[in-house]
């Protein structure tokens, strides 16, 4: 493969990443949240749309600390998101290679994964302990991905919506 094709698919690759975090990010603004810094220059704006369900009232069993925990999920998930972007744009602007790409974004998903494990353990609620932690499991999956930048498109953009429909009390 020529050096040419090789750049070009990084710099592809690196857009498709960098567009595809910025509707993750998107995604993961919670309505009552204050507006968070805009993205670099450099990453493409997108607008995720998240279905509306339904209010439910807390449950009387709802532990007193699955607000904290969610809001503290949700930071870890914006911020690991904000990470692969940036890391993103640097491999493109250092010509990593591939593998090199890879082995990085598997690091900042395990990271990711024992961070969001730790809030589940957290966790005084049940219910909220199990959603988180399944969390983690899903994180580490994609650690463990033969194509974690696949498996970020397939699956990592749902965990948002997922959290902001059922991490709540």
């Amino acid at each position: 493969m020529s050096q040419r094709t090789s750049a070009g698919r990084r710099t592809a690759g690196a857009a498709v990443l960098s567009a595809l975090l910025a509707a993750l990010l998107a995604g993961c603004q919670a309505a009552g949240d204050e507006p968070r810094a805009p993205a670099p220059a450099t990453t493409p704006t997108i607008t995720a749309t998240v279905p509306a369900t339904p209010t439910t009232s807390p449950s009387a069993v709802t532990a007193a600390n699955t607000v904290e925990v969610c809001q503290v999920v949700d930071r870890l998930i914006i911020d690991a998101s904000r990470k692969i972007a940036a890391d993103s744009t640097a491999a493109t602007e250092r010509e990593l290679t591939g593998e090199q790409i890879t082995a990085q974004l598997r690091g900042t998903l395990a990271d990711l994964a024992d961070e969001v494990r730790s809030q589940a353990r957290h966790a005084q609620d049940r219910e909220i302990r199990k959603l988180v932690s399944g969390t983690a499991d899903r994180i580490d999956a994609g650690a463990r991905a033969d194509r974690p930048t696949a498996w970020l498109e397939d699956t990592f953009t749902g965990i948002p919506v997922t959290l902001m429909r059922d991490c709540r009390p």
